[in-house]
């Protein structure tokens, strides 16, 4: 039988991504059991003491053992936390050295949502793939530029390393995991016992683009707060560039440097966000809302929405719109 640990990290954590990871976990093992099968899994949390109080106490876990008793693990899990990324990396050392360990003797580890923080602390993620959380990106992108983080996906499975994207999609990355380490008839059992609904591969139609803030360049910052506020208008890099007296080159390589993304990109993902707003929250139709964010070819604003969501205007309208 292998051995999974699910990590009960120090501090502030996320703990229904440990009782999920456990309770569906479980219920594939009892599964295999039912039908004349040994269990793939031992099951066991563990961290580095021996109680991890959770929101403001109302909570805590207990976790089976220390990781320190753990010589060999076959699938480590690491849970997500709540914010405070940086205290959470201080606070857990000896488990980030241990996580790193445990990949050299031939473990599998998975990280949900913001617990990448940690996994990417190990080091293991460098030149690699990665999710996380949407809110959580810029953070990320900087704390680990060596990082290939790619934002809108909802998995990333790459060298025994596997990575997902925000909240409850966690749910995701374990219906995927039952799949590789039992099969594909006891996934479909967990997805349909848990209600998950199976082969999601993005969060793009969740995220939210709020802009790379978190940089020092002031005519970035100024670039950035005009194309937000003139949603309605077609603005070009070089009237962009021209407005902040600096040359088209330039102005680019600052504006990547500064955001991660061209200023056309940026514009385009205002634009969006804006049109998303509008699909959510208004009787508009498509048209309407195309001319709204400054498109007027359908075709072009279609391709584009489609890119940056994961799905057509009338598809996000359907599915976000409570009054349709």
């Amino acid at each position: 039988m292998q051995r999974l640990v699910i990590l009960v990290p120090e501090g502030e954590n996320n703990l229904s991504s440990i009782v999920g990871c456990y309770k569906i976990f479980s219920r594939a093992n009892m599964y295999w059991k039912e039908s004349g099968r040994k269990p793939v899994f031992h099951i066991q949390l563990a961290g580095i003491s021996k109680k991890v109080s959770f929101y403001d106490e109302l909570f805590s876990v207990q976790p089976h053992t220390t990781i320190h008793a753990i010589r060999k693990a076959d699938l480590v899990i690491i849970p997500s936390l709540n914010h405070n990324y940086h205290t959470a990396v201080e606070a857990n050392g000896a488990i980030i050295d241990w996580i790193a360990t445990q990949y050299h003797k031939g473990a599998a580890i998975a990280s949900i949502c913001t617990g990448a923080f940690l996994l990417a602390a190990t080091g293991l993620l460098n030149g690699k793939r990665c999710s996380t959380h949407w809110s959580a990106v810029d953070q990320f992108s900087t704390l680990f530029p060596q990082v290939d983080l790619q934002a809108d996906q909802l998995i990333t499975d790459e060298h025994g390393i596997y990575t997902n994207g925000g909240a409850y999609s966690f749910l995701n990355l374990i219906i995927y995991l039952i799949e590789k380490y039992y099969d594909r008839t006891t996934a479909i059992f967990c997805a349909k016992v848990f209600q998950v609904e199976m082969d999601r591969h993005s969060q793009s139609s969740f995220m939210m683009f709020k802009g790379q803030k978190i940089h020092g360049d002031t005519m970035v910052k100024k670039a950035q707060e005009f194309i937000e506020t003139h949603v309605q208008e077609r603005i070009s890099a070089e009237q962009l560039s021209s407005k902040f007296a600096s040359g088209r080159r330039n102005f680019d390589r600052r504006f990547i440097k500064a955001t991660g993304n061209t200023p056309l990109e940026y514009a385009q993902r205002v634009k969006m966000e804006a049109a998303k707003k509008m699909f959510e929250a208004s009787r508009k139709n498509i048209n309407e809302v195309m001319y709204a964010v400054g498109y007027s070819d359908p075709k072009a604003f279609r391709e584009v929405f489609r890119k940056i969501t994961g799905l057509s205007p009338l598809e996000y309208k359907n599915r976000f719109n409570n009054g349709r």
